[in-house]
């Protein structure tokens, strides 16, 4: 049993058939084409027309004259004579119907215009040579071609260059909006057209002012949000600080242990508050150094409370900053205690660490957006801050945290460090050494809980 045959797929156009330039070349081309045709038709059908016209008069006139002479019993002069074997065949029978007439045809192998009469019931004809009347119009006609050739390649030419400066100011405003789209809230176009008044605006420029204003408004809105959040966290700071000292000094007891865990909460959410204001802000220094991967790993996951199976498949050296990539990790690996299940498990092969753990995995709106503030799902613990700030931390030492599902089910973040490279290009992450590690690689093991 054969199954129904596939369709074959449409070869796909080259992407630059998409361009503003490329359509707009096109209809440039193909109205050049169109109304160069047009004049030539009427040029060739005009001065055709003319040259058919005065070579028919004047074989008309000569007829009228050898007409005159075989009535007088004269010779016939070289051009003319009585059924003439080159006549064409519709102005033979028009001669025989009694009447005049002239065609054109063709005589030892060049143009010529005949004219016929009838004369004794046979047809008296004269011929006029017309090669240079041809000549004339195939001169024409490749003149035309020529000129029209001419003509289309520098209207295509000045209009792709007017073309190219339009469509160069929408890739710079693009540009500039996926610079924003990234974060780059500073960016601007700065069309000059917008910055005079005096100038009209064409309908880039109109694009290009409004994506600045939105810019600019937007810029404000984050900033004062940013200095919100700052301000709010710092002067939290000092009330909890007086609350933490008063918890201290109630009565042992389950409320002074309820209290004590508020205040801890508290704490720790004001402190990732002002560490986002810190990553929004773009302030604090980022400590690179060469450090050896696995070693790291097996240090964040030994913390309390993110304890995981690590695996060292291949190790490598990487140029980071410690402290963060520490955040990072422990922040990826507390996540996956308090949302996922058991066994939590950490991978390191080569610059590229995953965490991921057995759970029901990250929500649809974490997997197309990426981590939002204040937003959780599935009624757990917790404000949404731990992942925003771990990819923070990872943009902010030029790691790519990309967040995913795994095929049987449970949550995987796959975190890519740049990795150090020796002068020769060759990768610095094999062979034993290095901040303390074993030096091995390859192994698996279970990194025990600190007491």
């Amino acid at each position: 049993m054969t199954g129904r045959p596939r369709r074959a797929r449409r070869p796909r156009a080259p992407a630059w058939t998409a361009t503003l330039t490329w359509k707009a070349a096109l209809f440039i081309a193909a109205m050049c084409c169109a109304l160069a045709a047009l004049l030539g038709v009427l040029v060739h059908v005009s001065v055709t027309g003319q040259t058919v016209r005065d070579a028919r008069e004047k074989a008309l006139s000569r007829l009228t004259e050898v007409t005159r002479l075989y009535e007088a019993g004269e010779p016939l002069p070289r051009f003319a004579g009585l059924d003439p074997a080159g006549l064409p065949a519709p102005l033979r029978r028009l001669v025989a119907g009694g009447e005049r007439g002239s065609a054109l045809g063709s005589y030892e192998g060049r143009p010529v215009m005949w004219a016929a009469g009838p004369a004794d019931g046979r047809a008296l004809a004269v011929r006029v040579d017309h090669s240079v009347g041809a000549g004339t119009i195939d001169a024409l006609d490749r003149s035309i071609v020529g000129s029209s050739v001419l003509a289309i390649a520098a209207t295509l030419a000045v209009g792709v260059f007017a073309v190219t400066r339009v469509t160069r100011r929408l890739h710079l405003t693009a540009r500039v909006a996926r610079r924003i789209t990234a974060g780059d809230l500073d960016a601007r176009v700065d069309d000059p057209r917008t910055r005079d008044p005096r100038r009209v605006r064409d309908e880039v420029a109109t694009v290009s002012g409004a994506l600045d204003t939105m810019a600019a408004s937007l810029q404000r809105k984050l900033r004062g949000e940013q200095r919100f959040t700052a301000d709010v966290a710092h002067e939290l700071r000092t009330p909890l600080t007086g609350l933490s000292a008063a918890a201290e000094l109630l009565p042992e007891g389950r409320p002074a242990e309820l209290v004590r865990d508020r205040v801890r909460a508290l704490r720790a959410l004001t402190e990732d508050l002002l560490e986002i204001s810190r990553l929004d802000a773009g302030t604090g220094t980022v400590d690179l150094a060469v450090h050896r991967l696995g070693p790291l790993v097996e240090r964040a996951a030994r913390a309390p409370g993110a304890e995981a199976e690590v695996r060292v498949v291949r190790d490598a050296e990487v140029a980071t900053d410690r402290r963060r990539l520490e955040r990072v990790l422990g922040n990826l690996l507390a996540n996956a205690h308090r949302h996922g299940r058991p066994p939590v498990e950490v991978t390191v092969d080569g610059p590229e660490v995953t965490v991921r753990d057995h759970g029901p995995g990250y929500p649809e709106y974490l997997l197309v957006s990426g981590p939002q503030r204040f937003r959780t799902e599935g009624g757990g613990k917790g404000h949404g801050l731990g992942l925003t700030i771990a990819v923070g931390q990872a943009e902010a030492i030029g790691a790519e945290l990309v967040f995913g599902t795994a095929l049987d089910g449970g949550a995987v973040a796959r975190l890519r460090l740049p990795e150090y490279g020796r002068p020769d290009g060759t990768d610095g992450g094999a062979g034993a050494g290095g901040d303390g590690g074993t030096g091995e690689t390859g192994g698996t093991g279970v990194v025990p809980p600190t007491s």
